[in-house]
């Protein structure tokens, strides 16, 4: 049974829906770990897009208000444990695991107490800022594109909003496996920096500079032209890609499964666009959709991207993009008002003290 000592922590909470505003840094009660509970003392914490759609009403799930918590993704040390944990000790380094209900057990924290199901351990030697930007952008792109759709080498795989966490992951992801990566953005103003990062062909979607609008834009507009699955088939010699990994959905969707070749298939991990998805006409081909939670909340699923994440990182075929990485708590919503500029290219990183 968990106990309260009194003892309080430093964590982010939100109590209306809405921007970066709403959320704030409060001082919230810290129990000692009970049985099969970890107390970890997080060192840096990884955002995604779940975040800003958690707050502001649009994810899957609804935030429990007032005082909802916020976060998927830390990096820390372990402080103490409670009964029957076996898999770790004061001091051993982990990361969260991205498998639970991020209302409840939100790690945007000073210090947090979780089930040892929702930890793993930080690979060896990794500093904790590049352990947040890890775990869940390469567990989405290795569960979503290898152990989904299926993807190897030789294989092109086209990856829109390529310049997010989980596009920039992505793409090394594909590089891993000996896939041919052809990222899609919606300006000229990332093509290089993708160029530089693997990609083996960028597709600008629009031909002008679109900073003040979003990448997750980038199949649902500039798609509906067609001209993206004409570029993609000319650079795949008129064959199409393999793979499409798309996290927007909505009507660019069906732009998307015209780029395949005759029995491609598509991945969906997201919905960034709320309108119906369209399917294409380009048949026979494989729709997925992909939720990651399914893949890392069994034991089976985290060791084995555990073991694809730690072997990329030992051999360097797997280094996290960082955009910027702000120092504290209090600076949250600054850094949710540059996740939503879209502006950044890779993940946005903040330190925690305490």
């Amino acid at each position: 049974m968990t106990t309260t000592t009194g003892r309080t922590t430093k964590a982010v909470l939100f109590h209306g829906l809405g921007g970066p505003e709403v959320l704030s840094v409060e001082e919230v009660a810290l129990p000692d770990p009970g049985p099969g509970e970890v107390l970890v003392r997080v060192e840096a914490i990884g955002l995604n897009r779940a975040e800003a759609l958690f707050r502001a009403g649009t994810y899957y799930y609804p935030a429990t208000l007032p005082g909802s918590r916020i976060g998927y993704e830390a990096a820390g040390v372990v402080e103490a444990v409670g009964a029957g944990v076996t898999a770790y000790a004061p001091g051993d380094p982990v990361m969260a695991a991205a498998n639970f209900e991020f209302g409840t057990h939100g790690v945007h924290a000073e210090r947090v107490v979780l089930p040892e199901e929702y930890l793993v351990a930080r690979p060896e030697g990794v500093d904790a800022v590049t352990a947040a930007a890890v775990w869940l952008t390469y567990s989405t792109a290795y569960g979503g594109m290898v152990l989904t759709g299926g993807l190897g080498a030789g294989d092109h795989v086209v990856i829109t909003g390529a310049s997010s966490g989980v596009g920039t992951a992505a793409i090394q992801t594909a590089l891993r496996v000996g896939a041919v990566p052809v990222a899609t953005t919606r300006g000229e103003d990332k093509r290089k920096r993708l160029l530089e990062l693997g990609a083996a062909h960028v597709i600008v979607t629009e031909p002008t500079d679109a900073a003040a609008t979003t990448d997750a834009t980038d199949a649902t507009d500039a798609t509906g032209t067609g001209q993206l699955a004409e570029e993609v088939r000319r650079l795949t010699g008129g064959a199409g890609a393999d793979l499409v990994f798309d996290a927007i959905g909505g009507p660019g969707f069906a732009r998307l499964g015209d780029a395949l070749r005759p029995g491609g298939t598509a991945v969906l991990y997201g919905w960034l666009d709320p309108r119906p998805v369209a399917l294409s006409m380009n048949w026979p081909q494989t729709v997925h959709t992909y939720a990651n939670g399914a893949l890392v909340r069994t034991a089976e699923g985290r060791r084995r991207v555990a073991g694809f994440i730690g072997a990329g990182l030992r051999d360097g075929s797997l280094a996290p993009v960082i955009a910027e990485t702000f120092d504290g708590l209090e600076r949250i919503a600054d850094a949710h008002r540059l996740m939503e500029s879209n502006a950044h290219l890779g993940k946005i990183v903040v330190r925690v003290g305490g």
